[in-house]
């Protein structure tokens, strides 16, 4: 186990003073380090894994230096693009460490939607020409791998990855965002499924939110039919349940989204909004942080939800922050006729520590939901 202290200087020591990327629970010791350590010109929690890509390219074209992306393996479909057709030593010739999360690493129990990725990743990077080092636990031995993954990236002037098991970083007492908002995320999903319709399917995005609306229906012994979980593909809930509320016209379908996830395709709230599909309710509940991987912020408190989905053309934009006017959003977006809806509503930073997993398989949910839609 490497103190994350110890390790952000190491990096340091190989002149990485740039940080950039989206927040990992495997890596989430080590980012909450960084964040204490470094300023915010200099750390950047990116939309996503691309875009964190690009700022690298940018640090690095404006100062020479090596800069670090970090990111969970599952993101490397985000860094395809960017890593091959801009930083690749046949295009560019862009360095850079790339730290992951290796999630599914066999070997290692996780969850289902980790198994697959798991098992690719390594296998992927060499696809795509990349060489990945396995860091080990053994503080000396981090150190040489990392100054050597440091000085191959700057020699061969190409993406390096740095893989990183779990349990591979020590504990680091960090801060996570706190706010003071009247509602949990877990009161207001209780609120909002309780308020759909008994035909509606709800589309939930990965995390937190999915665990907590599992539970719900599973403390009511109403069954998981009508719920489709996104526990992988981070970003995407809204296109999946806007692809549904196409295909299924005169069903109601509910997209449970969080801030981050929101944030990180937000280009898909447009393609949402030019819908004019009336029986889409698209619901952010924003607390302004990675709640699921640790805690890190977003800047979903920062940017305004509502008037972005106004202008990509929401018939209907509203934000709420009580149970009573979650109640009457949910009844307004019911009434709308004129195209999709969206319904933003703040809650606390916080969840329960002993919130419970899906006990189904993403293929009985998938199975389930399918036969309820005939």
């Amino acid at each position: 186990m490497i103190d994350p202290q110890n390790y952000l200087k190491i990096l340091m020591t190989e002149n990485v003073s740039f940080f950039a990327g989206v927040p990992d629970s495997l890596l989430k010791d080590f980012c909450a380090c960084v964040t204490d350590t470094l300023s915010s010109t200099d750390h950047i929690i990116a939309a996503n894994e691309g875009a964190a890509v690009g700022l690298a390219i940018g640090h690095h074209l404006g100062t020479g230096k090596l800069p670090l992306v970090y990111l969970q393996n599952s993101g490397l479909g985000n860094v395809v693009n960017p890593l091959l057709s801009l930083a690749s030593p046949e295009v560019y010739g862009i360095p850079m460490l790339i730290m992951i999360g290796w999630r599914g690493e066999p070997g290692f129990k996780d969850e289902p939607q980790h198994v697959h990725q798991g098992k690719v990743t390594i296998s992927m990077l060499d696809t795509m020409g990349i060489d990945a080092v396995i860091l080990s636990d053994e503080f000396e031995e981090a150190e040489a791998q990392t100054k050597k993954a440091a000085a191959d990236a700057l020699r061969m002037k190409s993406p390096v990855a740095l893989l990183v098991s779990k349990g591979l970083f020590g504990p680091y007492a960090n801060t996570p965002v706190t706010n003071d908002f009247q509602i949990s995320r877990e009161e207001a999903i209780i609120t909002a499924t309780s308020a759909v319709e008994e035909d509606a399917i709800i589309i939930c995005t990965t995390g937190m939110a999915s665990r907590e609306l599992f539970e719900s229906r599973a403390s009511k012994n109403e069954g998981h039919h009508r719920d489709f979980l996104t526990v992988g593909g981070m970003g995407h809930a809204s296109q999946i349940a806007l692809g549904l509320a196409l295909a299924q016209s005169n069903r109601p379908v509910y997209c449970f989204d969080g801030d981050g996830a929101a944030i990180m395709h937000m280009g898909s709230m447009a393609i949402s909004g030019q819908s004019d599909c009336n029986n889409f309710v698209h619901i952010v509940f924003n607390n302004g942080a990675h709640a699921s991987v640790g805690g890190q912020p977003t800047v979903g408190l920062n940017v305004n939800l509502p008037l972005i989905a106004k202008a990509c053309g929401y018939s209907l934009t509203v934000s709420v922050d009580t149970v009573d006017d979650l109640i009457t959003a949910m009844t307004d977006a019911k009434n709308n006729l004129f195209g999709s809806s969206f319904i933003e509503v703040k809650t606390r930073a916080e969840n329960r520590k002993d919130i419970g997993r899906p006990t189904s398989t993403p293929a009985q949910n998938k199975v389930d939901l399918m036969n309820f839609l005939g």
